[in-house]
């Protein structure tokens, strides 16, 4: 018998699985995802994707918020890598709600590489909920965002 864990509802329950189905499994537990399940993301149902308005729920309301940070992390990335392309390099920093509270502190104000805090603050904000999805599985799209530009 072999533990099988419902992701959706976290209950665990005794079953006998085939050896295809160990292997999934063990790959769900290890976060690898293949092409098979990023199609599957795609392909969520037409509700599902309504309830994640990307562009009417956050673009629409924020748009000059949003290229702030955006700007923000090309200036970033400028500063920590002069001219390599754009990412995230999470090497240099994991504590993002240390950073944040840094920046929170200064909220309002321009911190001296011209960048406002308060777009740091939201940089950092949406770094610590990227690693928290995916430490918790919820973010699938991150293995094919992150898979070439060295960063785990």
């Amino acid at each position: 018998m072999t533990k099988k864990i419902d992701y959706i509802s976290g209950t665990e329950s005794a079953y006998t699985m085939t050896e295809q189905e160990e292997l999934v499994y063990e790959e769900q537990k290890a976060g690898v995802y293949d092409e098979e399940d990023f199609c599957q993301y795609e392909a969520m149902q037409k509700q599902e994707r309504k309830q994640m308005p990307v562009f009417s729920g956050v673009l629409k309301y924020f748009p000059d918020a949003i290229r702030e940070v955006a700007k923000t992390s090309w200036i970033g990335n400028q500063q920590h890598h002069p001219n390599k392309p754009l990412h995230w390099d999470r090497a240099k920093s994991s504590d993002e709600l240390d950073a944040l509270a840094r920046h929170l502190i200064e909220a309002g104000t321009i911190d001296k590489d011209g960048q406002r805090h308060s777009a740091k603050v939201a940089w950092r904000a949406l770094a610590y909920l990227q690693k928290e999805l995916e430490k918790e599985g919820k973010a699938p799209l991150s293995k094919y965002n992150n898979k070439n530009n060295g960063n785990t």
